[in-house]
């Protein structure tokens, strides 16, 4: 896809230091993210020369956090991540299809999973029951190949995992398939709960019960290929807990999951969201802005509508908070966040055009942060860049896999599907 006309250029680029990858053509978009593979991979580098002795799984669960199962998952593996971790079946599959070989857990199910569809796919599986062992081996010998399989042990979490005394009976369930054939223990695994907190006393009081955990099923007879513990938070913050394998999600994406910490550690924001004002005109002081006038400007001035709304996955309680880069400047949503679109107090003075770039959020000097969304709306980073809709294009910076001889080639894709010319194997 061409960059941006030189005639569209001074109202449309985006602020000093954002990523030299070229800039996809977005005239006629109303709103576009641009994912930044580039930055994507530096990041994969930056986390790996964290923890250089584990081996890397790169988490692309919810179509990579917003951003694009398939070429983010392609990216990693460029970078060098040796494992792919998703949650659900179905991008698990996805994965496989698509021609990526590489080790790759999943780890949600239910009864009546597609367990053989898993196994055929050689798709690890995580089993925090007996009754995921009793399906999972029922597969493997329909499939006639074993299955690989991750026990799962609550540390403390006190959500997925076998807790308490139902981690040794969980742990003899799997060794009597082990001796049947049809499963093989091939990791050992736990999730944090506070990670996110580097001094809280939780983080070190579960890193024992795993380790005490994973003796347990040595005990018994287990021999785990993978030990691992260790998220985004933990990978940053915390080496002891590196282990076997590091399971890195937001960090990889170039937000920080420890943002009380005041350091970036190294990482670039992948994802930009931006769209185009429709419309820009005046209006008096004293008249209402939006659904219910949660607006009221107090003076003569010139407003912006932004074709962007909760439809599209920005939160409505953004109203009147939610941060935005236009006409040079920063402000805030003026009034409701709507179904498809939202309205920006340019200000009295204003000379925006309809076609103005807004930039949401970003990395580059100046523009709001995923972070910045998620302190003015009371969430996390996490959810301001996953809940992104499908109807929002994403637009590929710096895809390496092209197959045009244009250094760093740009694509356009929609979420949970990538562009013709990234399809087949790069694992």
């Amino acid at each position: 896809m061409s960059q941006i006309d030189a005639s569209d250029a001074e109202r449309t680029s985006p602020s000093a230091g954002a990523s030299a990858e070229p800039v996809p053509e977005t005239r006629g978009l109303t709103v576009w993210a641009e994912i930044d593979l580039p930055a994507l991979e530096a990041n994969v580098r930056t986390l790996r020369g964290l923890a250089p002795s584990s081996e890397f799984m790169a988490v692309v669960k919810a179509d990579a956090y917003g951003h694009g199962l398939l070429p983010v998952a392609r990216a990693a593996l460029r970078a060098g991540a040796t494992w792919l971790g998703a949650a659900q079946f179905a991008e698990a599959f996805a994965l496989r299809d698509a021609g990526l070989t590489t080790r790759l857990l999943t780890w949600l199910s239910v009864p009546g999973s597609d367990f053989a569809g898993a196994v055929s796919r050689d798709i690890d599986l995580s089993a925090s029951a007996p009754w995921v062992l009793d399906e999972v081996a029922a597969a493997a010998s329909a499939v006639g190949r074993p299955a690989r399989v991750h026990l799962k042990v609550d540390t403390g979490l006190g959500r997925g995992g076998a807790y308490g005394a139902d981690w040794g009976d969980l742990v003899r369930h799997a060794r009597r398939f082990e001796a049947e054939g049809s499963i093989e223990v091939v990791g050992v695994w736990t999730h944090f709960a506070h990670a996110d907190s580097p001094e809280h006393p939780t983080v070190l009081a579960q890193q024992e019960r795993f380790f005490e955990a994973v003796a347990e099923a040595e005990r018994a007879g287990c021999r785990p290929e993978v030990r691992h513990l260790a998220n985004s938070a933990a990978t940053l913050v915390h080496p002891s807990a590196h282990a076997d394998l590091v399971r890195p999600g937001i960090a990889m994406y170039g937000l920080t999951p420890v943002p009380q910490v005041d350091d970036d550690f190294g990482l670039r924001p992948v994802m930009t969201l931006r769209a185009r004002l429709a419309l820009v005109k005046r209006l008096p002081a004293g008249q209402g802005i939006s659904y219910g006038h949660a607006y009221v400007p107090e003076v003569d001035t010139v407003v912006g509508l932004v074709p962007a709304g909760y439809g599209d996955g920005i939160p409505r309680n953004a109203t009147n908070v939610g941060p935005l880069l236009v006409d040079g400047r920063r402000t805030t949503i003026a009034g409701r966040v709507c179904m498809d679109q939202v309205v920006v107090d340019l200000g009295p003075d204003s000379q925006a055009q309809a076609g103005d770039v807004v930039t949401l959020f970003g990395g580059a000097p100046g523009e709001p942060t995923a972070q910045d969304w998620a302190d003015a709306t009371d969430t996390i980073s996490y959810e301001i860049v996953t809940r992104l809709g499908a109807r929002v294009p994403r637009l590929l910076l710096g895809d390496s896999a092209a197959t045009d001889a244009t250094p760093a080639a740009t694509h356009h894709t929609t979420p949970g599907t990538t562009p013709e010319a990234d399809t087949g194997s790069r694992a």
